[in-house]
């Protein structure tokens, strides 16, 4: 039995469109048998402007084909919307969907349409934890990412939505601290995105943040998602890299200090199988030097040049670029 739309007789009185209707097309994409007859009949419906509950199966089997049909996303929720359908059941409808096409923007993009429509923090809650199942198989998957942030801040529930995603992203660092995708989750939630419920003295949350990123790094010196976090705090909050001098310098010597003859618990030495010195580290000093400017431009000028001829060579050009700069300005 054929399982093309021109066989069926529900869709009979449909008139067809075909891609390269009167063209002679250079080079034509091919397509299946399957995909040319759903794309025709739907071209064929979006003409007429017809809403319908077939219209529903037809975007679907396209969907399935193509999840990157926009055009057939778009009709589709437009129906959804015109039939007044249950858009909860739709989501559930898109989960496996969602799972299969993780990397495909139009799948979330749907759902942002479906949970702005439905306005309920009830199934925020829901889809959070959807999306908890989704991260498990792709952590660092950026548009899953992306659309959990967007149901943060638009909801904006702190008791219901906010408040365990600080430990979500802890969580998940504790797996593998070098997620990228979650040390900028946590970003997001502790600074980026507004003060969380319980976090109002910004003080004690930049030391909190300060020291979780020391112990990270401790962990594991040449991971940049560290650092870069570290970085982003004193940036964010406007606190000079002077103030971690004391920290940072143990990683840019070739042999870590011996942790028995140095006990400082707000400044952890790097873990005895570090691979030292360490690029983010002598980076971070470089940058110290620089701010100071004056007689301190050369000590920054010759970790650029150590970094550029023998630590970070892959990045010779961008550290002969800093040395240039730093030069001409002072």
């Amino acid at each position: 039995m054929s399982d093309l739309f021109a066989d069926d007789p529900e869709w009979a009185d449909v008139v067809p469109i075909r891609q390269y209707e009167n063209v002679n097309p250079i080079a034509p994409i091919f397509y299946s048998e399957e995909y040319k007859d759903a794309t025709d009949y739907f071209r064929g419906v979006v003409k007429t402007g017809e809403l319908s509950p077939r219209v529903l199966k037809l975007t679907e089997r396209i969907i399935r084909m193509n999840p990157a049909h926009y055009t057939a996303w778009q009709h589709r929720y437009k129906t959804l919307i015109a039939l007044k359908a249950d858009l909860e059941d739709e989501l559930r409808l898109m989960d496996d969907i969602a799972k299969q096409f993780l990397k495909t923007y139009q799948v979330w993009h749907h759902r942002r349409l479906l949970l702005t429509a439905l306005n309920s923090v009830d199934v925020a809650v829901l889809e959070l934890e959807f999306l908890r199942d989704v991260l498990a198989d792709d952590t660092k998957n950026y548009h899953t990412w992306s659309y959990r942030q967007w149901i943060l801040a638009h909801f904006n529930n702190e008791a219901r939505l906010w408040a365990r995603e600080r430990a979500y992203a802890e969580a998940l660092l504790e797996e593998d601290v070098r997620n990228n995708s979650a040390w900028h989750h946590r970003f997001f939630v502790v600074f980026s995105s507004g003060v969380r419920l319980g976090d109002e003295d910004r003080e004690q949350v930049l030391r909190r943040e300060l020291s979780y990123a020391k112990e990270k790094i401790a962990l594991a010196p040449n991971n940049p998602s560290a650092w870069n976090y570290l970085r982003g705090a004193l940036e964010f909050t406007k606190t000079p890299f002077e103030t971690l001098t004391s920290f940072v310098e143990p990683y840019t010597t070739p042999q870590s200090p011996n942790a028995a003859d140095v006990v400082d618990l707000d400044n952890p030495l790097p873990s005895e199988q570090a691979e030292l010195p360490c690029v983010a580290a002598l980076e971070f000093i470089a940058d110290v030097y620089e701010e100071r400017g004056g007689e301190a431009t050369s000590k920054a000028v010759e970790i650029w040049k150590s970094l550029a001829n023998e630590r970070d060579v892959m990045r010779k050009k961008y550290w002969e670029y800093r040395i240039r700069d730093a030069l001409q300005s002072s």
